[in-house]
């Protein structure tokens, strides 16, 4: 691995994620969720900006992922929250996709 990479973190195999399916993964203290959209993979925080609803326990449609407490709605793709259209946005996190390999990218300072 070199240098440039040195945030990311292996965090399971693409086929062990399901499309539609979530998983939550811990990154040293910070819980992300995982979330399969068709081919892709995104990741986003675990804590909806609301009231903290674990979104690794929400439904996802699409790359739209609802928190199981009160049904806000966000963009897996961005963090942003969509439902309602000023709830704020959860941080999102690069996925690259190797070999078949799930790299997530926490950047130089996780949150």
């Amino acid at each position: 691995m070199s240098s440039e990479r040195t945030a990311e973190r292996h965090v399971g195999r693409l086929d062990d994620l399901a499309p539609g399916q979530l998983r939550l993964v811990d990154i040293d203290g910070t819980r992300v969720v995982l979330a399969r959209a068709g081919d892709a993979v995104y990741a986003c925080g675990d804590a909806c900006a609301h009231k903290g609803g674990p979104l690794s326990e929400g439904r996802l449609s699409g790359t739209r992922l609802a928190c199981p407490w009160h049904g806000w709605m966000y963009d897996v793709k961005t963090g942003q929250c969509v439902i309602p259209s000023r709830g704020g946005r959860v941080p999102s996190y690069p996925v690259r996709i190797e070999d078949g390999e799930l790299w997530l990218d926490m950047g130089d300072s996780p949150e």
